[in-house]
């Protein structure tokens, strides 16, 4: 049975080893009209992802799994920036199933390293900062989302005992668990803003929140 204890972390905690992060980069982003796959696209000197990904591994977990499928984020991932950082590239063949299918695909590699629990964000979703990653990572709930003025967004952390609850295809991710189990669940309020880039108008909303 999952029971919890809320626990006040310090912002400096560390994060504990069986957490592990996931980023989530397999989508085609259909929606966006730029010139290049959204992830792609340069906001103030550097790519969506390279933020997303950048902001994630400076939350200092010891392990980070990307989910990529529909674009090639190679170049991204050999930055010589990351060269330190512990990321395991995971790809989804089935990325046109949704984000779901890229979440299982997560799942899979996580449970081969024995974790306990994982934090889930969205790699176009660049001005999530670090301290948010690490606020949801030592939250204490089985479930625990983080918040941006009273608002739900990413990173979510799940409990291991409930991955066999999530849905296998779609876009619902975890979402379904906090209707389900919300008694499990923990809302973590976060700085930064979960804002994500979904279409062209996205971009100058971004520029400004990652020139803060």
């Amino acid at each position: 049975m999952l029971y919890w204890v809320v626990v006040v972390a310090q912002k400096s905690n560390p994060i504990n080893s069986a957490v592990t992060a996931v980023l989530l980069a397999a989508g085609s982003g259909s929606r966006f009209a730029g010139n290049a796959h959204k992830l792609l696209t340069v906001i103030n000197g550097q790519t969506v992802f390279t933020w997303a990904l950048q902001n994630c591994i400076a939350a200092q977990f010891q392990q980070v799994i990307i989910v990529t499928g529909a674009v090639d984020l190679s170049t991204q991932l050999s930055d010589s920036r990351f060269a330190q950082a512990n990321l395991t590239e995971v790809h989804n063949k089935n990325w046109q199933n949704g984000m779901a299918s890229s979440l299982q695909c997560a799942l899979s590699e996580a449970q081969r390293h024995g974790v306990s629990s994982v934090v889930v964000g969205l790699a176009d979703q660049p001005a999530i900062i670090s301290s948010s990653w690490q606020r949801v990572a030592n939250a204490s709930a089985p479930i625990a989302v983080a918040t941006y003025n009273g608002v739900r967004g990413n990173p979510v952390r799940i409990h291991a005992e409930l991955w066999p609850l999530l849905p296998t295809s779609g876009d619902e991710g975890a979402r379904s668990l906090f209707k389900s189990h919300k008694e499990l669940l923990e809302e973590v309020a976060c700085e930064g803003s979960a804002q994500d880039l979904d279409t062209s108008s996205d971009v100058e909303t971004l520029t400004k929140l990652l020139d803060k």
